[in-house]
Protein backbone atom coordinates (compact mmCIF):
# COMPACT_ATOMS: atom_id res chain seq x y z
CA UNK A 1 0.00 0.00 0.00
CA UNK A 2 2.86 2.42 0.65
CA UNK A 3 4.28 1.74 -2.81
CA UNK A 4 0.85 2.54 -4.26
CA UNK A 5 0.77 5.84 -2.35
CA UNK A 6 4.31 6.67 -3.50
CA UNK A 7 3.36 6.02 -7.13
CA UNK A 8 0.30 8.26 -6.81
CA UNK A 9 2.45 10.97 -5.25
CA UNK A 10 4.94 10.60 -8.09
CA UNK A 11 2.13 11.13 -10.62
CA UNK A 12 1.01 14.32 -8.86
CA UNK A 13 4.54 15.67 -8.68
CA UNK A 14 5.21 14.77 -12.31
CA UNK A 15 2.17 16.83 -13.30
CA UNK A 16 3.68 19.87 -11.58
CA UNK A 17 6.57 21.44 -13.53
CA UNK A 18 8.13 22.62 -10.26
CA UNK A 19 9.01 19.06 -9.27
CA UNK A 20 10.95 16.11 -10.63
CA UNK A 21 10.13 13.06 -8.46
CA UNK A 22 12.25 9.92 -8.22
CA UNK A 23 11.32 6.75 -6.34
CA UNK A 24 14.13 5.07 -4.44
CA UNK A 25 12.37 1.79 -5.19
CA UNK A 26 9.39 0.89 -7.34
CA UNK A 27 8.78 -2.70 -6.29
CA UNK A 28 8.74 -5.15 -3.40
CA UNK A 29 12.47 -5.42 -2.77
CA UNK A 30 14.83 -4.20 -0.04
CA UNK A 31 17.15 -1.20 -0.20
CA UNK A 32 19.27 -0.29 2.82
CA UNK A 33 18.75 3.03 4.58
CA UNK A 34 22.06 4.33 3.27
CA UNK A 35 21.19 3.02 -0.18
CA UNK A 36 17.97 5.05 -0.22
CA UNK A 37 19.81 8.22 0.70
CA UNK A 38 22.43 7.52 -1.96
CA UNK A 39 19.73 7.16 -4.62
CA UNK A 40 18.39 10.57 -3.60
CA UNK A 41 21.89 12.04 -3.62
CA UNK A 42 22.74 10.69 -7.07
CA UNK A 43 19.56 12.31 -8.37
CA UNK A 44 20.64 15.64 -6.83
CA UNK A 45 17.48 15.60 -4.68
CA UNK A 46 16.48 18.67 -2.72
CA UNK A 47 14.16 16.72 -0.42
CA UNK A 48 13.47 13.12 0.64
CA UNK A 49 10.01 11.82 1.57
CA UNK A 50 9.82 8.44 3.28
CA UNK A 51 6.36 6.81 3.27
CA UNK A 52 5.51 4.18 5.89
CA UNK A 53 2.58 2.34 7.43
CA UNK A 54 2.65 2.24 11.24
CA UNK A 55 1.87 -0.59 13.66
CA UNK A 56 1.41 -0.84 17.43
CA UNK A 57 0.55 -3.47 20.07
CA UNK A 58 -2.50 -1.34 20.93
CA UNK A 59 -4.88 -2.15 18.10
CA UNK A 60 -6.96 0.93 18.92
CA UNK A 61 -4.12 3.22 17.82
CA UNK A 62 -5.01 5.16 14.67
CA UNK A 63 -4.01 8.22 12.70
CA UNK A 64 -1.20 9.62 10.62
CA UNK A 65 1.98 11.27 11.85
CA UNK A 66 5.04 12.89 10.30
CA UNK A 67 8.60 12.57 11.60
CA UNK A 68 11.59 14.80 11.01
CA UNK A 69 15.21 14.97 12.14
CA UNK A 70 16.03 15.60 15.80
CA UNK A 71 16.55 19.21 16.87
CA UNK A 72 20.05 18.45 18.21
CA UNK A 73 22.68 17.52 15.64
CA UNK A 74 24.33 14.14 16.38
CA UNK A 75 27.74 15.80 16.11
CA UNK A 76 27.14 17.39 19.52
CA UNK A 77 27.85 14.08 21.27
CA UNK A 78 31.03 13.33 19.32
CA UNK A 79 34.53 14.53 20.25
CA UNK A 80 35.88 17.05 17.77
CA UNK A 81 37.75 15.24 14.97
CA UNK A 82 36.68 11.78 16.14
CA UNK A 83 36.20 8.91 13.72
CA UNK A 84 32.54 8.76 14.82
CA UNK A 85 31.98 12.19 13.34
CA UNK A 86 33.28 10.97 9.99
CA UNK A 87 31.92 7.43 9.86
CA UNK A 88 28.55 7.51 11.64
CA UNK A 89 26.85 9.91 9.26
CA UNK A 90 24.40 8.56 6.70
CA UNK A 91 26.10 10.56 3.96
CA UNK A 92 29.18 9.59 1.98
CA UNK A 93 29.57 13.11 0.55
CA UNK A 94 29.69 14.69 4.00
CA UNK A 95 32.03 11.99 5.30
CA UNK A 96 34.39 12.86 2.45
CA UNK A 97 34.20 16.52 3.39
CA UNK A 98 35.09 15.62 6.98
CA UNK A 99 38.21 13.81 5.80
CA UNK A 100 39.19 16.74 3.59
CA UNK A 101 38.94 19.16 6.52
CA UNK A 102 40.55 16.78 9.02
CA UNK A 103 43.35 19.31 9.59
CA UNK A 104 40.73 21.63 11.07
CA UNK A 105 38.25 19.43 12.99
CA UNK A 106 36.45 22.47 14.39
CA UNK A 107 35.71 23.57 10.84
CA UNK A 108 34.36 20.10 10.09
CA UNK A 109 31.98 20.30 13.03
CA UNK A 110 30.91 23.85 12.16
CA UNK A 111 30.09 22.89 8.57
CA UNK A 112 28.21 19.77 9.67
CA UNK A 113 26.24 21.70 12.27
CA UNK A 114 25.22 24.23 9.62
CA UNK A 115 24.14 21.42 7.30
CA UNK A 116 22.16 19.69 10.03
CA UNK A 117 20.59 22.94 11.18
CA UNK A 118 19.34 23.77 7.69
CA UNK A 119 18.01 20.25 7.07
CA UNK A 120 16.26 20.17 10.44
CA UNK A 121 14.52 23.50 9.91
CA UNK A 122 13.35 22.64 6.41
CA UNK A 123 12.23 19.15 7.46
CA UNK A 124 10.23 20.48 10.42
CA UNK A 125 8.51 23.15 8.34
CA UNK A 126 7.61 20.71 5.55
CA UNK A 127 6.35 18.20 8.14
CA UNK A 128 4.11 20.89 9.63
CA UNK A 129 2.67 21.65 6.18
CA UNK A 130 2.05 17.98 5.43
CA UNK A 131 0.36 17.42 8.80
CA UNK A 132 -2.02 20.30 8.18
CA UNK A 133 -3.07 18.63 4.93
CA UNK A 134 -3.37 15.12 6.42
CA UNK A 135 -5.62 16.52 9.15
CA UNK A 136 -8.18 17.38 6.48
CA UNK A 137 -8.66 13.77 5.39
CA UNK A 138 -8.47 11.78 8.62
CA UNK A 139 -7.24 11.42 12.18
CA UNK A 140 -3.78 12.43 13.30
CA UNK A 141 -1.87 10.21 15.71
CA UNK A 142 0.43 13.14 16.52
CA UNK A 143 -0.59 16.74 15.82
CA UNK A 144 2.97 18.03 15.69
CA UNK A 145 6.02 16.75 13.83
CA UNK A 146 7.85 14.03 15.77
CA UNK A 147 11.61 14.37 16.12
CA UNK A 148 13.41 11.11 15.42
CA UNK A 149 16.95 9.86 14.87
CA UNK A 150 16.03 7.25 12.26
CA UNK A 151 18.68 6.57 9.65
CA UNK A 152 16.66 7.89 6.72
CA UNK A 153 16.37 11.27 8.49
CA UNK A 154 20.08 11.60 9.27
CA UNK A 155 21.48 12.85 5.97
CA UNK A 156 22.61 16.41 6.70
CA UNK A 157 22.76 17.39 3.04
CA UNK A 158 19.17 16.39 2.15
CA UNK A 159 16.23 17.61 4.28
CA UNK A 160 13.68 14.84 4.82
CA UNK A 161 10.45 13.73 6.45
CA UNK A 162 8.97 10.35 7.33
CA UNK A 163 5.21 10.06 6.77
CA UNK A 164 3.41 7.40 8.81
CA UNK A 165 0.19 7.06 6.81
CA UNK A 166 -1.75 5.15 9.48
CA UNK A 167 -1.83 1.94 11.54
CA UNK A 168 -2.09 -1.37 9.73
CA UNK A 169 -2.43 -2.95 13.19
CA UNK A 170 -5.91 -1.37 13.38
CA UNK A 171 -8.37 -3.36 11.26
CA UNK A 172 -10.45 -0.36 10.22
CA UNK A 173 -7.47 1.76 9.29
CA UNK A 174 -5.81 -1.11 7.45
CA UNK A 175 -8.89 -1.43 5.24
CA UNK A 176 -8.89 2.34 4.71
CA UNK A 177 -5.22 2.35 3.72
CA UNK A 178 -5.95 -0.40 1.22
CA UNK A 179 -8.54 1.79 -0.48
CA UNK A 180 -7.46 3.32 -3.79
CA UNK A 181 -9.47 6.46 -3.02
CA UNK A 182 -7.87 6.97 0.40
CA UNK A 183 -4.40 6.31 -1.00
CA UNK A 184 -5.06 9.09 -3.52
CA UNK A 185 -6.14 11.42 -0.71
CA UNK A 186 -2.94 10.72 1.23
CA UNK A 187 -0.82 11.31 -1.86
CA UNK A 188 -2.64 14.59 -2.49
CA UNK A 189 -2.12 15.67 1.13
CA UNK A 190 1.63 15.03 0.92
CA UNK A 191 1.83 16.77 -2.45
CA UNK A 192 -0.09 19.82 -1.22
CA UNK A 193 2.14 20.04 1.86
CA UNK A 194 5.28 19.93 -0.28
CA UNK A 195 3.89 22.40 -2.80
CA UNK A 196 2.77 24.88 -0.14
CA UNK A 197 6.19 24.89 1.50
CA UNK A 198 8.22 25.24 -1.67
CA UNK A 199 5.93 27.92 -3.05
CA UNK A 200 6.71 29.94 0.09
CA UNK A 201 10.45 29.15 0.01
CA UNK A 202 11.50 29.17 -3.66
CA UNK A 203 15.15 30.04 -2.96
CA UNK A 204 15.63 26.88 -0.90
CA UNK A 205 14.43 24.77 -3.80
CA UNK A 206 17.23 25.80 -6.15
CA UNK A 207 19.48 23.03 -7.41
CA UNK A 208 22.45 22.34 -5.15
CA UNK A 209 24.66 22.15 -8.26
CA UNK A 210 25.23 25.68 -9.49
CA UNK A 211 21.94 27.09 -8.20
CA UNK A 212 20.63 27.81 -11.70
CA UNK A 213 18.06 25.03 -11.97
CA UNK A 214 15.03 26.03 -9.89
CA UNK A 215 13.15 22.81 -10.44
CA UNK A 216 12.49 20.98 -7.15
CA UNK A 217 13.96 17.52 -7.25
CA UNK A 218 12.53 15.02 -4.81
CA UNK A 219 13.00 11.35 -4.03
CA UNK A 220 10.06 9.42 -2.62
CA UNK A 221 10.68 6.22 -0.72
CA UNK A 222 8.17 3.66 0.50
CA UNK A 223 8.24 0.80 3.00
CA UNK A 224 5.52 -1.75 3.76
Amino acid sequence: MTIAIARKLRALLNADPQFKPVLTRDGDYFISVMGRSEVARKQNANFLVSIHADAAPNRDATGASVGCSRTVAPTAKWPVGSSSMRSSLNCSAVRAMCWQTAADPYLSRAVLDLQFGHSQRVGYDVATNVLSQLQRIGNLHKRRPEHASLGVLRSPDIPSILVETGFISNNGEERLLGSDDYQEQIAEAIYNGLRNYFMQHPLQSASRRGGADRQRRGAGRDVD
